[in-house]
């Protein structure tokens, strides 16, 4: 006899209600009992939450550094994070805890290190020997800001320019102080009178390692003897300088001006300049000064042993190239080429083929950072050809509105869509490999396909391969192609609802096994994409127009008899409501002047051509209803096996059968109900203001701030600040958050609601706040499925299940004709079944369950070519084909159950059918509110995984909802998270973690664990470049680099100790805690074990090490003191 399980039981029972009758409760003690047989193999073991990866271009970059010989590029941006870059493939993101921005970086050449400079005066040390790169050393300026820095190739001391004009030197090695100090009034002397301004460069005289130049903002110049200790010359321009450079030789360096000039000097002949140059001045002809330009930000000065040196500048273009983009300059010899960029330029660097500063350049590429891309330029070919950029940089090419994640996908969808997308390809990129070639790829431990879908502003939708904790674009699909774009802004009709980016993406939806696509647009249009090989002329393209409109109790409608019918079973469609030409509509207004029947955007009427890829099946568009523009769509579904496509918005609910091009339903939400309707409305009229445009989806400009929550306030596109009052920023967020992922705010968050008013609007319109919560209630959620739709059913059948914001789930049932050409011939019958569901809190996702507890996915039809006429063989088996519906389980009797899945804002609730009786329920959440609920698998079983406003991430078993994960992660700062965040197969999940970069993580154990291993390595073993030799006559005469004991100058012992005020050490996490890093893997406790005796080891070494430096400082101590006795024994005192 099987062993009867009383405290799962009692779970039932408890996770009921307590207000369920004694029979419901008997009932409750059955469904429990059954429960026993589903065995859930989940735990709380199987769950860890970590970031993995994270993808795309770093967010307002600041600062840029190449290292020659590992071939690594770093990034550092304004909010602190550092994101390293090798081969394609190898990428890396770090992050200072301070948050500051990076104003510089400093490769330790092949050294497998990095130090960076923040605008809070701190100076780190990154270790780039391991995986996850980690701070080894930190040191904090106290009362000085830096400026500059400089590390000579090879050399262990940093010189740190600082705001007061003062140069410090820090030994890398122990990040501590020299004592040896250069003060600004030592270096100009008497050469100026006032304060020359902060350091802007600092950098060795290649030939000669002990005189370095040190340049002033204000235009002088001074090149420092480091051993005597003063300045050599000094070299003064009337205009302040941005940046400096050194020929290779060590005899002349250059100097960029604000006044768009370019100084050359020789170094012996500090006087005036060997000579001036303005690239970008017009020349007067009477010998005059050329007119003032823009300033030259940077200038790099670069030697070739063939030719002429190349002399490589940003900005200093002239005043009246108005509207002009950014600029770099490359003049080479007598050609000069101006090579326009997108955006303004950040940074730039030169590649050449040798670290040695004192050997010929030899460049042959320039990367140049700009505010939103990373461009490389080949110098190495005529017309300065840029390279293919491999890294996944072009995610925010148009803003980010949505993104759906795919993990487990069928195995022949990425090179599917790999191989349309190859043909969309642009061409003229230089011929050469990558130059930014470093590091190692990570192990494969992953095998699954994944894939990311992103939709933007501009319409487009973009197919991303993320298999292996990797990014590479596959397919972009432009959906604004399909409208007519207006000529100019006056020309616009003027029935958009949005007053930028008409055609953004919303929603998507994506049935992989198919390779349907639907999406939601925001000007309340949808479309149907079906995917094709086959390259085709569409010549018209059908279309269809829907009016979706709320009314009740309304007497003087002005369309009376356009308001469908009650449908009945037996009678699902209604023709009256829709407009099924294929060319637009041609009744504006009705007889009162409104704008009437009249859809946002305009579809072409010419024949469009359709590449292979994604073509377009049917285009839905929502019209103007008496004055009343359509609201945009909330919820949206597609299903293959029954060639319909579902959307709903705070209207309504409308059906399209894609195959037959034909609405099926077209009903207000309260008409679902029938006479079932639980609440109390009352009458309106129709709304006559148009609808505020509210915010553009993407939110790029992240400048606002909301005092309390820190909730930033995206604004739309343009990027120009909010510029209005808090109260008013507020309000946008608000309005943002209804419109965003149909979510709702808690009521603090509400200011400009009602505080009783719990219920959550779902439209951007602000006009629709004011209407009563019911008559607001929109639909959220929408799932095809084949399941029990009655509590009398004795068998599954097709249905639509419908969420709504009010926390209603109703069922409605459909009756579809037999397949092949019946199909297309024999209406698909719709009727509501009656079966209404309560929750707490908006709809958000449903699923079902069989009696393994295994997920029933929806029936799909397996993918086929359309385009491609079928033969008399193909057409029986269509005829013949079922749609498909795998469940894991065998086959299912007709006696065995389902379980419906349902979470909404609230609750979740797992209700056993066709009983219809709630067997387990779970308060996710009282104070916050989900934002993001997926049922998914992972170690094959089903989970629930919800993403909270107030940043908890948690899982849950199913089907008895017992938590198993919940870790503070991430609060909602921004609409952007709320937007974008979802969970996906396997443990997977993601966000767009800022307008340009998606952040990647997991809450699988497992992924958590194989992490290290997966991950690229940055540092690899690589032979530094041979010296330059000097050559017999320069070696005879003394000619060829000067090298110099830095050691001798800069030690403690010549320079003595530094002011202890100055800076202050900081010891960094990086040491032993990249070895722990590694330590978890396949050999996790005892490499464990090992570290723990590292640590034990190293702390013993570290005293006796801090023993000996005791004595030895103390016998150090007791020489100088015997020196200094010796030096002054026999001076007078005048001579001290």
């Amino acid at each position: 006899m099987r062993k009867f399980n009383i405290r799962k039981v009692l779970d039932g029972l408890t996770a009921v209600s307590a207000a369920a009758s004694a029979s419901s409760a008997a009932q409750q003690q059955q469904a429990g009992n059954r429960e026993t047989e589903i065995q859930e193999t989940l735990q709380s073991e199987h769950f860890q939450l970590c970031k993995t990866v994270r993808h795309g271009f770093p967010y307002q970059p600041s600062a840029l550094a190449f290292d020659p010989v590992q071939k690594i590029l770093a990034i550092g941006t304004q909010t602190g994070a550092l994101r390293l870059f090798g081969r394609p493939g190898v990428e890396c993101y770090c992050q200072h805890d301070s948050g500051a921005a990076v104003i510089q970086l400093q490769f330790l050449i092949n050294e497998g290190a990095l130090v960076s400079a923040l605008a809070d005066d701190t100076l780190h040390l990154w270790n780039l020997r391991q995986k996850r790169p980690a701070i080894l050393h930190s040191l904090k300026f106290n009362r000085e800001r830096i400026t500059f820095c400089h590390l000579p190739f090879q050399s262990k001391w940093l010189y740190v320019g600082t705001e007061r004009g003062n140069i410090h030197i820090v030994n890398v090695e122990s990040f501590t102080l020299s004592g040896y100090v250069i003060m600004w009034n030592k270096a100009i002397e008497l050469s100026s009178k006032s304060h020359p301004g902060p350091i802007v460069h600092i950098s060795d005289n290649p030939m000669d390692e002990g005189k370095l130049l040190i340049g002033f903002e204000s235009g002088t110049v001074v090149l420092w003897d480091l051993k005597s200790k003063k300045a050599d010359y000094r070299y003064t321009h009337d205009e302040a300088i941005h940046s400096v450079a050194w020929h290779h030789e060590g005899k002349q360096f250059i100097c960029s001006h604000s006044d768009g000039t370019l100084t050359i000097w020789n170094v012996k002949s500090p006087t005036k300049p060997f000579q001036t140059i303005t690239p970008h001045g017009k020349q007067l002809k009477d010998g005059k000064k050329p007119e003032p330009c823009k300033p030259i930000l940077k200038v790099e000065y670069k030697t070739t042993r063939a030719g002429e040196p190349f002399i490589i500048l940003s900005g200093g273009l002239s005043y009246d190239t108005v509207g002009r983009r950014p600029c770099l300059t490359v003049m080479h010899g007598k050609s000069t080429a101006v090579l326009e960029m997108d955006y303004s330029i950040v940074d730039f660097l030169t590649l050449c083929e040798t670290p040695y500063p004192n050997d010929f350049q030899e460049p042959y590429a320039v990367v140049v950072l700009l505010e939103k891309d990373l461009v490389l330029i080949d110098l190495a070919q005529n017309g300065y050809p840029i390279f293919e950029n491999p890294y996944p940089l072009t995610i925010h090419e148009s803003p980010v509105t949505c993104c759906e994640y795919f993990a487990d996908c069928p195995v022949d969808l990425i090179p599917a869509l790999y191989s349309v997308g190859a043909r969309q390809k642009r061409q003229g990129y230089s011929k050469k490999e990558w130059p930014i070639s470093g590091g190692n790829w990570g192990l494969i431990t992953q095998s699954y396909p994944e894939i990311i879908i992103t939709g933007h502003a501009d319409g487009s939708i973009k197919f991303w391969d993320a298999s292996a904790i990797t990014l590479q674009v596959l397919y972009k699909l432009k959906t604004a192609k399909v409208f007519e774009k207006s000529r100019n802004k006056d020309d616009r009709p003027n029935t958009d609802i949005v007053d930028e980016d008409p055609y953004a993406i919303q929603i998507i939806s994506w049935c992989p096994e198919s390779r349907m696509l639907c999406i939601a647009g925001v000007s309340a249009h949808v479309i149907i994409y079906r995917f094709s090989k086959q390259e085709v002329t569409t010549e018209v393209i059908p279309m269809l127009e829907v009016r979706l409109l709320y009314e009740i109790n309304d007497v003087e409608s002005p369309d009376g008899e356009q308001v469908p019918p009650l449908p009945t079973p037996g009678t699902g469609s209604n023709p009256q409501s829709i407009v099924p030409q294929s060319h637009p509509s041609t009744s504006s207004s009705s007889s009162d002047g409104l704008r009437d029947n009249v859809p946002c955007l305009k579809v072409k009427n010419s024949p469009l051509k359709q590449s292979p890829g994604y073509q377009i099946e049917l285009v839905i568009q929502l019209v103007w209803v008496s004055g009343e523009p359509p609201q945009q769509i909330t919820s949206l579904a597609v299903n293959s096996a029954y060639g319909l496509v579902v959307f709903g918005n705070c209207n309504g609910i409308a059906m399209v059968d894609y195959l037959q091009k034909t609405v099926l339903l077209n009903l207000g939400t309260i008409e679902l109900y029938g006479s079932n309707d639980p609440y109390r409305r009352e009458p309106r009229s129709p709304r006559k203001t148009r609808q505020p445009s509210g915010a553009g989806l993407c939110d790029i400009n992240e400048g606002t701030m909301v005092p309390e929550d820190r909730c930033k306030s995206p604004t739309s596109g343009s990027g120009s600040p909010n510029n209005s009052d808090d109260d008013q920023k507020m309000n946008n967020f608000i309005e943002k958050a209804k419109m965003s992922r149909k979510l709702s705010l808690p009521t603090e968050l509400k200011p400009d609601l009602d505080v009783k008013d719990n219920s959550f609007s779902r439209s951007r319109s602000s006009s629709v706040t004011s209407i009563d919560k019911e008559s607001r209630e929109a639909i959220s959620a929408l799932h095809f499925c084949e399941t029990f739709t009655r509590k009398a059913d004795t068998s599954p059948s097709p249905c639509l299940w419908v969420g709504t914001t009010l926390g209603t789930v109703l069922v409605i049932v459909l009756n579809l004709p037999p397949g092949g050409e019946q199909r297309l011939l024999q209406p698909v019958i719709v009727s509501p079944s009656g079966t209404i569901l309560r929750l707490k809190g908006a709809i958000l996702r449903m699923a079902f369950l069989d009696t393994t507890g295994s997920l029933v996915p929806p029936a799909h039809e397996p993918w086929r070519e359309h385009n491609v006429p079928e033969d008399k063989d193909e057409k029986d088996k269509s005829k013949k084909r079922r749609p498909v519906s795998v469940s894991p389980s065998s086959s299912q009797e007709i006696s065995e159950n389902q379980y419906a899945v349902i979470c909404s804002e609230k609750q979740a609730k797992v209700i056993s059918l066709p009983s219809q009786n709630c067997i387990y329920k779970q308060n996710i959440t009282e104070t916050s509110f989900v934002l993001r609920g997926d049922i998914v698998s992972l170690s094959n079983s089903v989970c629930l995984a919800c993403f909270c406003a107030n940043g908890h991430i948690m899982t849950f078993s199913l089907p008895s909802l017992r938590p198993l994960l919940d870790v503070y992660y991430l609060p909602l700062t921004n609409m952007r998270i709320a937007r974008t965040f979802c969970f996906t197969n396997n443990g997977q999940a993601l966000y767009l973690v800022s307008p340009t970069e998606i952040q990647r993580l997991t809450y699988s154990q497992e992924t958590c664990e194989n992490l290290q291993e997966m991950l690229g390595e940055l540092f690899t073993p690589v032979e530094t470049p041979e010296a330059p030799n000097r050559g017999f006559f320069k070696g005879l005469f003394g000619g060829g680099a000067q090298s110099l004991d830095r050691e001798e100058l800069f030690g403690e012992s010549a320079s003595g100790k530094a002011s202890r005020s100055l800076a202050q050490h900081i010891p960094g996490p990086g040491g032993i805690e990249g070895v722990k890093g590694a330590a978890s893997g396949v050999v996790g406790e005892l490499a464990r074990a090992r570290l723990a005796l590292d640590e034990r080891g190293q702390k013993l070494g570290e005293l006796e090490e801090k023993t000996a430096a005791m004595l030895y400082s103390a016998d150090s101590f007791s020489k100088h003191a015997h020196e200094m006795m010796l030096k002054y024994k026999d001076k007078k005192w005048y001579q001290f």
